[in-house]
């Protein structure tokens, strides 16, 4: 009699996850957005959370990366207060940790929590760094902030923001990034203030290839120094990049929700994150902006398995590659692959197409 294998059972929701590329702006509750907006008569509807949900989340939106960035023109007239701020900041942590996220490098821009009510930038990010140090003490999470550029902002103010950064590298902030409409703005002005973050030792991540070609990954890498790119998706299209992200060994910050939600893939289970695993770059998977997108982490890891049928050993790899990429010192880096190595179930047995069983609670 031919012996049976023994399915493999993962429970998701408890697996230690790392995630890479999460926008505070994009991680708000809505519970909490609702409240703000009564308390401050807001512009919005404040009937029931069904009334606001359309404004701050991706309901029955076209998709289109002009219509997911609409959600943050009116998220930022949330940031009423510097108590709300704090607030709004120590409950992303906390969801997050919640998801069973043991390491997180949340983004930010000081520019849009300032934008409305004109408080000094300085002043928002430290209570960005300060109520993310609180969270961290309450839950069992580790964070790391990335401070986000914004391709359509001037560049003096973007080099105000990074001066910002530069000055509390080590004291909360960890890393710099580009984001924005990259069809229409160009990295390259920015190249100066992305040679400076170098220098200083920050960790530098850019959106590139998301919504523009693979062209914008090659000036990402080149021109602005960067060590991760988020999204990259299209890298897949250009195959002398490919080689170029190969030799240069560069992480991606892929995030499958999001990119089905902006129309970067049109079907899920047409995703790049398969091609990119099979050809051995360095993918790992994300939320971007778990609010907006009516996301966890745990659901994208359940669309990974069940959806692109990645594989656990693959999904696996990936967690230790987000550890292995994170921006921290290389001692601080190798002892978070080793805690996740120690963390993670190993699968023996279980080959890198294998489906395993789900459990999600």
């Amino acid at each position: 009699m031919a012996n049976k294998q023994k399915k493999f059972t993962v429970d998701l929701k408890a697996l230690p996850k790392i995630d890479l590329h999460r926008h505070l702006e994009g991680s708000l509750r809505l519970e909490t957005l609702l409240e703000i907006a009564r308390e401050y008569r807001l512009d919005v509807p404040t009937i029931d959370l069904d009334a606001l949900r359309p404004f701050v989340q991706v309901t029955d939106d076209p998709a289109t990366h002009e219509a997911f960035l609409a959600k943050f023109e009116v998220l930022r007239h949330f940031y009423r207060s510097p108590r709300m701020i704090r607030r709004l900041v120590y409950e992303a942590v906390a969801d997050a940790a919640k998801d069973n996220i043991k390491y997180l490098e949340l983004r930010f821009s000081p520019q849009a929590l300032t934008r409305v009510r004109g408080y000094p930038l300085a002043e928002a990010t430290d209570w960005v760094i300060e109520s993310v140090a609180k969270a961290e003490a309450d839950f069992d999470i580790q964070v790391g902030l990335i401070v986000t550029l914004v391709r359509h902002d001037p560049v003096p103010q973007a080099r105000q923001v990074a001066e910002i950064a530069f000055e509390r590298y080590g004291k909360g902030i960890v890393g710099l990034d580009l984001a924005g409409d990259e069809v229409k703005f160009p990295s390259r002005p920015f190249t100066p203030l992305f040679k400076e973050a170098k220098q200083v030792g920050l960790g530098i991540t850019v959106h590139a290839g998301e919504w523009a070609s693979a062209f914008g990954v090659k000036e990402a890498i080149i021109d602005l120094f960067a060590d991760r790119i988020g999204h990259g998706v299209r890298t897949l299209e250009n195959s002398q990049i490919l080689q170029l992200v190969r030799e240069r060994q560069i992480a991606f910050e892929v995030c499958l929700t999001s990119n089905l939600q902006t129309g970067v893939v049109h079907q899920m289970n047409h995703h790049p994150l398969v091609d990119m695993l099979d050809l051995g770059l360095l993918a790992t998977i994300n939320t971007d902006d778990p609010s907006i997108s009516d996301c966890t982490l745990t659901d994208e890891y359940e669309i990974a398995l069940e959806k692109l049928r990645i594989g656990y050993p693959a999904l696996r790899q990936s967690i230790l590659t987000a550890a292995n990429s994170a921006f921290l010192p290389v001692a601080e880096q190798q002892a978070l692959v080793a805690k996740f190595d120690g963390l993670l179930p190993k699968a023996n047995g279980v080959d890198g197409r294998s489906q395993p069983s789900i459990t999600q609670i």
